[in-house]
């Protein structure tokens, strides 16, 4: 009973700072992109190589692919119809490396933690993910945002960077909210929703 209304009580505290925070938003840029993630086999520096290679592979892959994708719901669909097609690349890859290692891929929605990727930061919560899995997929992981194309380095700068974002169909606060890392404000409801995260899953 105790532990229920702890529940309860934390639940509702957390509902109270998330209202009160001065930021919203967070489920547009859920809905606004798509990750990828890479599991390595092991913790091996050859399994670490080996996933490096193969996200290689796939950005190479999907950057054709989605080339022409303007919203994130074109790009879902483009990546649901040619799954096999980036399978083949990542398990092209692993052969042209001389391993052996399974390869998995899926597009679904995954659990994220926090991520900070150079000069953005992408709250916690569920992102469409292309995920690939190496093997037992027990080594640590890769992770990038696929749509906008951020894993690529032509989309490094900046301007280019937030051109992206804008495009996918974030407004200007949106796309501030992850970009203005050394925010107090943003960090602090980063962590609220990380804890909601921790809570609920």
């Amino acid at each position: 009973m105790k532990r229920t209304v702890g529940f309860l009580c934390a639940a509702a505290m957390l509902v109270a700072a998330l209202l009160i925070l001065p930021i919203h938003g967070e489920a547009a840029v859920y809905d606004r992109v798509i990750r990828l993630h890479v599991l390595a086999n092991s913790d091996s520096k050859e399994d670490q190589a080996l996933k490096l290679t193969v996200r290689d592979a796939v950005i190479k892959e999907t950057e054709v692919l989605l080339k022409d994708a303007e919203t994130r719901d074109e790009a879902e669909a483009i990546l649901a119809a040619n799954l096999d097609r980036v399978a083949d690349a990542a398990a092209q890859a692993v052969r042209d490396a001389g391993w052996d290692a399974s390869v998995d891929v899926s597009l679904g929605k995954e659990e994220y933690p926090t991520r900070y990727y150079e000069n953005l930061a992408f709250p916690a919560g569920e992102y469409l993910s292309l995920q690939v899995k190496l093997g037992k997929a027990e080594g640590k992981n890769w992770w990038c945002v696929l749509f906008p194309p951020l894993c690529l380095s032509a989309a490094s700068a900046e301007q280019q960077t937030e051109e992206a974002f804008l495009a996918a169909g974030l407004t200007g606060e949106q796309y501030r909210m992850i970009a203005d890392t050394d925010n107090t404000k943003y960090k602090l409801r980063f962590k609220i929703l990380e804890l909601a995260q921790s809570i609920f899953h």
